[in-house]
């Protein structure tokens, strides 16, 4: 049997102090890395290179980190963890509602952040899950998972990520019933997902600004306190 190589980490940090220290803090742990100090060089490494997950710093000049975290996520790159100054806060929160996965703030302790980058890689689906490949219909939308697209019946056409798309799969499947935060997670990220409710909330957030008329008062992916999420329309095939 072949054994499988170690995930490969990206670290993306204008810092030199701080990205080639890292780089080999993380090979002694075992873990293969590739150093880049602004987006331009992320991007072709990316490119070039099977990449596991991003360790992406916010501030860089430039192209800044957020930036390329929405580039990352709407072309369904691998997972990210931003790495934040503490004063960075709304940054934060503005890079987990783009879809990273975590952060960690500077300055920070490297077991930390191995800590976070295990728990994250332990939560990608390995291999994905497929979507399903019939064609959907709710409240005026046609959801078609084969080539992740929804469609209005006013005209309007929505192109989803990989993510998006598997998890609209599931509200399609399950119309009209509760899912849990742990649920959802099971459903999108296979049987050895761990919880991590913010992970399912973000992802949830960034749907609802695709379909929903008013993302901040929706009424089609609903949340149901205490419970987890729901969505509250018939669905019918397309």
């Amino acid at each position: 049997m072949t054994e499988q190589p170690q995930p490969q980490i990206l670290i993306v940090d204008d810092a030199r102090d701080i990205r080639e220290p890292l780089g080999q803090y993380l090979r002694k742990q075992g873990y293969r890395t590739q150093l880049a100090a602004n987006a331009g060089e992320a991007r072709r490494l990316l490119d070039e290179t099977r990449i596991s997950l991003v360790v992406l710093d916010i501030m860089m000049p430039g192209e800044d980190g957020l930036s390329l975290c929405r580039w990352l996520v709407a072309h369904d790159g691998p997972p990210v963890i931003l790495l934040t100054a503490m004063t960075e806060e709304t940054d934060r929160i503005v890079g987990l509602e783009l879809g990273a996965d975590d952060y960690v703030t500077k300055p920070f302790n490297p077991r930390e952040l191995l800590a976070r980058i295990k728990a994250v890689l332990r939560r990608m689906p390995e291999p994905q899950a497929a979507a399903p490949t019939d064609r959907r219909r709710f409240a005026g939308w046609t959801h078609d998972p084969a080539t992740r697209t929804l469609g209005h019946d006013d005209g309007r056409t929505v192109e989803l990520t990989s993510g998006e798309n598997r998890l609209l799969a599931i509200f399609t499947d399950h119309p009209l019933s509760v899912l849990s935060r742990a649920r959802l997670l099971d459903l999108t990220a296979g049987r050895d997902a761990k919880a991590y409710d913010r992970a399912i909330d973000n992802a949830v957030s960034r749907l609802r600004r695709k379909i929903e008329d008013d993302p901040a008062a929706p009424v089609l992916i609903v949340t149901e306190w205490g419970g987890g999420y729901m969505l509250a329309a018939e669905v019918t095939p397309a």
